[in-house]
């Protein structure tokens, strides 16, 4: 028993400083890490995707603003269609690629069946509106949801939820991704009202991985200071355990 006591006192303070600098690193590699190990800038295809996913909307409108907009329409899904097959071809995952020819497709059907330009981007801004509501919905009934994604993808179970500090802060971080989904309905929703085709298109880019990089921030902070705060409290229980194990063998022998 007095063995590891002793250990423990003769840390030096570099070692302390050494283990808050690993825990520390642990907590930011934590933060940025989603779906099996993988970051959030590589789910969205790095900075390779963030940039081709702009580019059926720049080819969208600079063909509409030369030809009509069938050929507009065309061209963006064939753009889209090219970078599936380029991330294909270079063994890159295609989850970004797939997804942004998918909805590539739906803002290219309402462009057409509305037969104006700017029914390309009404998909995008009617789901802005959807899933900000969904992030807001989710804190009022006391879930956020960034804390109920990251946990879950983590298999961290919900414990998280009865720590009021930690609740909080996913509180902040969802709110967070609320408020990057509400600017970009009124923004473009107002361009749309407008027929602003080609600000939407500006809109649409310049609110959509800068945005996304600030909520990003958020939330790395909200799970690094969540993860302090269940380390500290599965230590806690861990003292009270050992605690009450040593007042029993003192009392029963």
């Amino acid at each position: 028993m007095g063995e590891p006591a002793n250990r423990a006192g003769n840390d030096s303070p570099g070692d302390e400083q050494r283990a808050s600098s690993d825990e520390v690193a642990q907590d930011s590699a934590a933060g940025a890490r989603v779906f099996g190990g993988q970051t959030l800038l590589e789910q969205i295809g790095g900075v390779y995707g963030m940039l081709a996913s702009a580019v059926p909307i720049v080819v969208f409108v600079m063909v509409n603003s030369v030809f009509e907009l069938v050929p507009a329409i065309w061209s963006a899904l064939a753009s889209a269609a090219v970078i599936a097959v380029v991330r294909a071809v270079r063994k890159e995952s295609l989850q970004p690629a797939v997804a942004g020819l998918f909805g590539t497709a739906i803002a290219a059907f309402i462009a057409y069946r509305t037969g104006e330009a700017r029914g390309f981007f009404l998909y995008g801004i009617w789901m802005s509106l959807l899933y900000c509501g969904i992030f807001v919905i989710s804190v009022i009934v006391r879930w956020p949801l960034v804390g109920v994604i990251w946990n879950f993808l983590n298999g961290s179970g919900m414990g998280w939820r009865k720590d009021k500090p930690s609740l909080h802060a996913y509180d902040i971080a969802t709110l967070a991704f609320a408020a990057v989904f509400a600017a970009r309905f009124v923004v473009q929703n107002w361009l749309y009202l407008e027929n602003e085709t080609g600000m939407l298109a500006v809109a649409r880019i310049s609110m959509g991985a800068p945005l996304f990089g600030l909520a990003l921030i958020v939330t790395i902070w909200a799970v690094r200071k969540a993860n302090k705060r269940m380390k500290a409290m599965t230590w806690q229980q861990h003292e009270s355990d050992t605690e009450i194990e040593r007042r029993l063998r003192e009392k029963y022998g």
